[in-house]
C-alpha cells in the first residue's frame, strides 16, 4: 500500500525532521522479463517441433550421370517400394490407389495445355511395376512422362 504523507503550504512534510525525509514512489512500469522468458521458451518449442511436422516419403532414387535440372512445374508421381504390397502411389503430396489414378490426374490436369508428369520410382521397384504405372498414366491422358533420378554423388 502506498505511503501517504501530508505536506504543509510550503511543501514540507509534517512529520518530524528526525525521521528524515522519505519519498514514496509507486512503480508504474510493466515488468517484461517474464514475457521475454515465455516467448523464448515458445521459440525453442517451435524450433524443435517444426522439423518434425514435415512429412515426407522415403524414396531411394537411382542415379543418372547426365541429367538436366527441372525447369517447369509439373505433377509429380512417386512410386514407393511399398507399392508392391499396398498398390498405393503418391501424386504430389497425396496417396492414391492405382485404380483411382485416372480420376485424380484428369482432375489435376483439367485446363492445362502441357499434359506431362514427372515419375519418381524407388530403386528397388521392378521395371514391370514402373511400366504398369506408366500405362495408367498414358490411359489418364498424360502425353509425356519424365523419369526423375538423383544426381550422382562424386
Amino acid at each position: 500500500m502506498p505511503n501517504i504523507q501530508s505536506f504543509d503550504r510550503y511543501g514540507n512534510s509534517r512529520q518530524s525532521r528526525s525521521r528524515g525525509s522519505r519519498v514514496s514512489s509507486v512503480l508504474s512500469e510493466i515488468n517484461v522479463v517474464p514475457l521475454v522468458d515465455v516467448m523464448l521458451v515458445l521459440l525453442v518449442i517451435f524450433m524443435v517441433t517444426a522439423p518434425l511436422l514435415q512429412r515426407g516419403l522415403n524414396v531411394n532414387l537411382p542415379e543418372a550421370r547426365r541429367s538436366n535440372p527441372l525447369s517447369e512445374e509439373r505433377i509429380f508421381v512417386t512410386v514407393p517400394l511399398s507399392f508392391r504390397t499396398d498398390g498405393q502411389i503418391m501424386v504430389d503430396e497425396d496417396f492414391v490407389s492405382l485404380e483411382a489414378l485416372n480420376e485424380r490426374l484428369s482432375r489435376d490436369m483439367e485446363g492445362q495445355t502441357d499434359r506431362s508428369v514427372f515419375l519418381r520410382g524407388d530403386g528397388e521397384i521392378t521395371y514391370q511395376e514402373l511400366m504398369d504405372v506408366i500405362d495408367r498414366l498414358k490411359e489418364s491422358g498424360v502425353e509425356e512422362v519424365g523419369l526423375l533420378s538423383r544426381e550422382p554423388s562424386n
